[in-house]
């Protein structure tokens, strides 16, 4: 049996929070953002609207592209660093909310890289014939957690959830291999203390070593090389990031996901919500091979290699 993803869906919030909007705010400009990260806009949630609210839209919508009910779910995984309270997890909320009674639920914190190790944990119960069906979410609120007076941090993330549910796919589908990864040693580089803390300069580092080498550690244990990839989906951190991996694999420029401009780094919905928009425009189809790769605070990373398809 392979396991792969055979549902996927996503929610972003109706409030748009642009550059020229955040240069009322703080010491910054639409050039200076554009220019360093590729970030023009950012879905913001409202006071009242919970990460269990986003991940509760995404999370049907998944079930629906599946052609699923909830109470076919097994488990429910929810990646994220902004829980409604320290407990009960999102996930747990989520399970409620959407009818999945016979599911069990928990929470994972690996920061932008959560979505990744949601979707190897998921096919590890799969796999071990524990479960058939898990739906995996990434959901952020990081408009919760910025200091919006920190120009270094406030203009880079927004709000947002994405969903799949994974299990069963057809011989030569699915995920194919996969890597995790984390460098605890890295912690004093991004954390939440009240806000958001970052040292970009040694972030930017990490990253465009790990993600480049994660992409290709991901088609070695396949068996693959760089020329088989048809498309990579990059957390969308960074354009300059994004770009140095899509490098690594010599990959032309339409092969590579670009949602940052519009969402802004949404943490562990970054990748999931990418895959929605890709699907839908057409650019990811049945049997491409897609290598999906991502990094965050921890310092951790993640990467999958997928045949996608059903």
């Amino acid at each position: 049996m392979n396991t792969g993803i055979i549902g996927i869906g996503r929610y972003v919030p109706e409030k748009i929070v642009t550059n020229a909007d955040l240069e009322k705010m703080v010491d910054t400009s639409d050039e200076w953002i554009r220019t360093r990260t590729g970030i023009e806009a950012r879905q913001i949630a409202e006071e009242n609207e919970k990460s269990s609210h986003m991940a509760h839209k995404a999370a049907l919508k998944a079930l629906e592209n599946a052609n699923m009910s909830a109470e076919d779910i097994d488990l429910i995984i929810v990646a994220t660093v902004t829980p409604d309270h320290p407990f009960p997890s999102v996930a747990c909320l989520l399970q409620e909310s959407i009818g999945a009674k016979k599911a069990a639920a928990f929470d994972i914190s690996a920061a932008c890289a959560g979505f990744m190790y949601g979707i190897v944990t998921a096919k590890q119960f799969i796999d071990n014939g524990d479960y058939k069906h898990v739906l995996v979410v990434g959901v952020e609120k990081l408009s919760s957690i910025i200091d919006w007076e920190d120009r270094n941090t406030a203009v880079l993330f927004g709000d947002g959830a994405g969903a799949a549910v994974i299990g069963p796919v057809s011989e030569g589908r699915g995920i194919l291999s996969y890597e995790l990864g984390s460098d605890g040693a890295g912690a004093k580089h991004l954390y939440q203390d009240e806000h958001i803390v970052m040292n970009g300069r040694e972030v930017f580092k990490f990253a465009v070593r790990q993600m480049g080498e994660s992409a290709i550690n991901v088609l070695e244990k396949a068996g693959l090389s760089k020329d088989d990839v048809d498309f990579l989906i990059p957390h969308q951190a960074n354009i300059r990031i994004m770009e140095a991996a899509r490098h690594r694999l010599d990959l032309p420029e339409e092969k590579m996901s670009k949602t940052v401009h519009k969402f802004g780094n949404t943490s562990a919905a970054s990748i999931p919500l990418s895959i929605v928009e890709e699907v839908e425009n057409g650019k990811i189809k049945d049997d491409d091979l897609v290598v999906m790769v991502g990094f965050g605070g921890g310092l951790t990373w993640g990467a999958i290699a997928v045949r996608w398809g059903k």
